[in-house]
């Protein structure tokens, strides 16, 4: 069974009793998909990561963003802050996409955002190989330190020129990193890049590492 190919489809992920909802879009030549793990406190309705994955999308890649909490554990404020429950919530997520996109073996990918790119960075290094393009945008991979030796795909750390403590932790952690990996400082934005233009910049570098490290992985398979 496969994923249907609309844009936008509404789609719920079974997680042992649970479902978790998820926007699901596959455009009809998709070579990559991006699943998006998001901050804490944010849902698959975040304006931010639709907006990146909108861009995402305008270049060939399938993208999924979901809500990593039930609505009823969102009302539990810890339940945003437990790294590893929402990395086990991605990695979920993840057997379900390679199990309903099967046959179209596409390469998979992590956006990750704040706390959600510490679930992103620990989800890689579990799948090691499967996983072959992460990005972070102001993400908090000192909440992953133990786990970033083991991330093997190409990752890019996205972080706001003013947003200091935060460019503090990605350069410890690109320490940290064996696999190629690159930190990007935007100049003049903060954590949430709400700065006019900034965003834009997000998801255009974002748009080029996975279009880069996924066109490389399709050579290589080739």
């Amino acid at each position: 069974m496969m994923l249907p190919l609309t844009k936008n489809s509404e789609v719920e992920i079974p997680i042992g009793k649970l479902s978790l909802k998820g926007k699901f879009s596959m455009p009809e030549k998709a070579y990559g998909i991006v699943l998006f793990s998001h901050g804490s406190g944010s849902s698959r309705n975040s304006p931010r990561n639709n907006y990146v994955a909108k861009v995402l999308q305008q270049q060939g890649l399938a993208t999924l963003l979901f809500d990593l909490l039930t609505e009823e554990e969102d009302r539990v404020y810890e339940n945003r802050f437990n790294i590893g429950l929402l990395t086990r919530r991605l990695i979920s997520a993840t057997e379900w996409v390679m199990v309903y996109t099967h046959g179209r073996k596409l390469p998979i990918g992590y956006f990750g955002a704040s706390t959600g790119a510490a679930s992103a960075l620990r989800a890689a290094a579990h799948f090691k190989d499967k996983i072959q393009v992460v990005v972070s945008r102001g993400g908090r991979p000192d909440l992953a330190m133990q786990d970033l030796p083991g991330v093997t795909a190409p990752t890019l750390l996205l972080v706001g020129g003013l947003d200091l403590p935060v460019i503090d932790m990605n350069q410890d952690a690109l320490e940290k990193m064996q696999a190629h990996a690159k930190l990007q400082i935007i100049p003049g934005a903060t954590h949430l890049f709400g700065e006019p233009g900034k965003l834009q910049r997000v998801a255009e570098l974002s748009a080029q590492w996975f279009v880069e490290h996924f066109q490389k992985e399709k050579a290589h398979v080739s």
